[in-house]
């Protein structure tokens, strides 16, 4: 079993939204995803997709896009992104999702022998939060991303690896020692996917470890529209 890791799909079957207003990079992206996709994944083995997933707003637009992942190899393992404005709740999500897709929200999930968690995330700040409202939602995620963890680590019976996904990246452009940083140092993660970064100005280093965790960046655009192989 392999793991695979891609984020910020902007898929758009039930919107009309399409992405290659957004320069070159973003041209036929979906046609070099797939084609990327079949080549390496086989049905046992793990994709992850870091959020921004869909560009719909209500739950029920995404039915074709969701049977878009659906349709292609492997199992998928999702989390929020900022721009998912129809990830509500996490129940109601979970209702509509296909057999091989699965949502995370504040726990985990094995697999073989790896176990999976992780949370959307916030921007971590330079030096100190943007506004009021900022701080909250990042204290938030903080929450949200440790209970995660501690699933993760209460379903570790072994040597099994832990994975974390988190859509926005989780140090600041310094890679300064974060909140999101010392969570996944103190659980063990292993390695960390992210996304969110976009554009040929974006800080996209595709690898680095800090403190012996690895972070992959695996926003479509940053890796040239391929799977990031993660284990």
């Amino acid at each position: 079993m392999k793991v695979f890791a891609i984020s910020d799909l902007h898929l758009s079957f039930g919107a009309n939204k399409p992405m290659d207003v957004f320069g070159g990079n973003w041209t036929n992206y979906l046609e070099k995803i797939v084609e990327d996709w079949r080549q390496k994944v086989c049905d046992d083995d793990v994709v992850l997709i870091a959020g921004d997933i869909s560009w719909a707003m209500k739950l029920d637009e995404t039915k074709e896009d969701f049977n878009f992942l659906k349709s292609l190899p492997g199992k998928k393992i999702i989390t929020r992104g900022n721009h998912d404005y129809w990830w509500a709740s996490i129940s109601g999500v979970r209702e509509v999702l296909p057999e091989n897709v699965f949502a995370l929200q504040n726990d985990a999930i094995k697999i073989g022998d790896f176990i999976f968690c992780g949370t959307r995330g916030w921007t971590v700040p330079e030096t100190t939060f943007e506004t009021p409202q900022d701080e909250k939602i990042f204290k938030r995620e903080i929450i949200r991303l440790d209970m995660s963890l501690a699933a993760a680590k209460r379903l570790q019976t072994g040597d099994e690896k832990i994975v974390a996904m988190i859509h926005f990246p989780p140090v600041n452009s310094v890679r300064d020692d974060s909140e999101f940083s010392a969570l996944f140092e103190k659980y063990g993660a292993q390695k960390v996917v992210y996304g969110h970064l976009h554009g040929k100005k974006a800080r996209a280093t595709l690898r680095f470890t800090k403190n012996d965790v690895e972070y992959l960046l695996t926003a479509c655009d940053q890796t040239e529209n391929k799977l990031v192989e993660v284990f």
